[in-house]
């Protein structure tokens, strides 16, 4: 009986985990978009900090996600179960949040010499001023990476929705795990390219082999600089198509006399959901500069 008890076990544990496996397949698939999104964003906000502090602050920043998604998967299965409808509500007010830092970024890029200024601004700041750019600069991915981490929880979940509530834990886990350390794994690689080809090109070995070795550590070093340019104007753009498209689906969900079938139709398209996003991000700077105006005069 006991040898029987214990197959028996082990039976069930394997189905587990092939359900586990499964769903957790299909969560990735459903997600995919975020995460290219995601590595876009993160990999913007560790721009202009200096080479020797990139990877500290890619570990502060990963380490800040594992929190985010401790406080999520919890919260997102608590109000699942209680409210529901407060979830999607709550992705819209995230989704607000990185419309807004879009139109920040954009501003900041499209005003002349921002980025230089901002360079130059950098290299003069004294250790301690370094140290307080950099603790703002990793509140902010962090900030930034809670709204990104709540809307891959909650695909996660809607995915499975109709399983038992252990499954939907270990699910969650799993994917904000992988999420996480392949994300920020990636970022982290990403922004040390320029040391592989340093490495690269100072390779001594005789042979056609290293010759063409050197050659690509020679490309990546010029590539490098671009590539984070790139990345950086992609995360911006990225902020606008996350959180448009929470805009958009609350828009979408509304009542046919207030929300026309055809309004319903354009708003299915990511185009569509970027421009809604760009607008509600103007609307959001301007409501946020009026209210830090009114504050000032009141504060005389």
């Amino acid at each position: 009986m006991a040898g029987s008890s214990f197959f028996a076990l082990f039976d069930d544990i394997a189905t587990l985990l092939d359900d586990i496996s499964a769903m957790s397949k299909v969560a990735v698939k459903k997600t995919a978009s975020v995460l290219t999104d995601d590595l876009a964003v993160n990999a913007e906000k560790v721009v202009e900090l200096r080479a020797d502090r990139e990877l500290p602050v890619v570990w502060a920043v990963c380490k800040g996600s594992l929190v985010n998604k401790a406080i999520l998967i919890p919260l997102a299965l608590g109000l699942n179960y209680l409210t529901p409808a407060l979830v999607h509500w709550l992705l819209v007010i995230g989704g607000i949040y990185l419309c807004y830092e879009g139109i920040e970024s954009l501003i900041e890029k499209l005003t002349p010499h921002g980025g230089q200024d901002e360079a130059r601004k950098l290299k003069k700041l004294s250790e301690a001023e370094a140290k307080v750019y950099e603790a703002k600069k990793v509140k902010g991915a962090i900030v930034t990476d809670f709204v990104l981490s709540a809307e891959i929880v909650v695909i996660t979940l809607n995915v499975v929705a109709e399983a038992p509530f252990v499954q939907q834990l270990i699910t969650l886990v799993l994917i904000s795990l992988l999420v996480t350390f392949g994300v920020y794994g990636l970022v982290a690689g990403i922004v040390r390219l320029d040391d592989v080809g340093l490495r690269m090109r100072k390779i001594t070995h005789p042979g056609p082999f290293a010759a063409v070795l050197r050659r690509i550590g020679g490309w990546l070093i010029v590539a490098a600089p671009k590539l984070m340019k790139l990345l950086s104007w992609v995360g911006t753009l990225a902020m606008f198509f996350v959180g448009g498209a929470f805009i958009a689906e609350a828009i979408h969900g509304g009542p046919e006399w207030l929300v026309k079938p055809a309004i319903k139709h354009w708003l299915e398209s990511y185009w569509i959901q970027a421009v809604v996003g760009v607008v509600v991000g103007a609307i959001a700077v301007a409501v946020a500069w009026a209210a830090s105006r009114l504050a000032h005069r009141v504060g005389g």
